[in-house]
């Protein structure tokens, strides 16, 4: 159980470590952050931001080695997807043009910079009904 919470922590701290470092490689782009960490009963959005006239729901994947990326499975894109319609509903943004992004970021070793991939339009919505394939 101990260790069951240390990891939890870590991977708490390690994801909010990739999460700001993601919002600093978005604003350097040219990106607004809106929102970290917009959460609802039915998933979690790590950032989202304005591109333009565009807003953007971007999953954050943190990892030591590998290809982050790949972790986005296809039930992690439903729930995101629930999560930015509850967003654009909330905020009477359901006309506003918006895509889901990922951001891969990869810590190597020692004190060097991270390895950050951007990947716009990463996915399409996903659920049921005529907004989602």
């Amino acid at each position: 159980m101990r260790d069951s919470i240390a990891r939890s922590l870590w991977n708490r701290v390690f994801g909010d470590r990739g999460e700001k470092e993601a919002a600093r490689f978005l604003r350097r782009r040219g990106m607004k952050i809106l929102v970290r960490g917009y959460r609802t009963d039915h998933g979690e959005i790590d950032l989202v931001a304005l591109d333009g006239d565009i807003i953007v729901f971007v999953e954050v994947k943190s990892r030591r080695t590998g290809t982050p990326a790949e972790a986005v499975t296809p039930e992690k894109e439903r729930r995101i997807t629930l999560a930015a319609l509850h967003f654009l509903k909330k905020h009477g943004l359901l006309e506003q043009r918006s895509r889901f992004d990922i951001v891969a970021i990869v810590w190597p070793e020692g004190n060097r910079p991270p390895r950050i991939d951007h990947i716009p339009n990463a996915f399409e919505a996903r659920g049921r009904g005529q907004m989602f394939r």
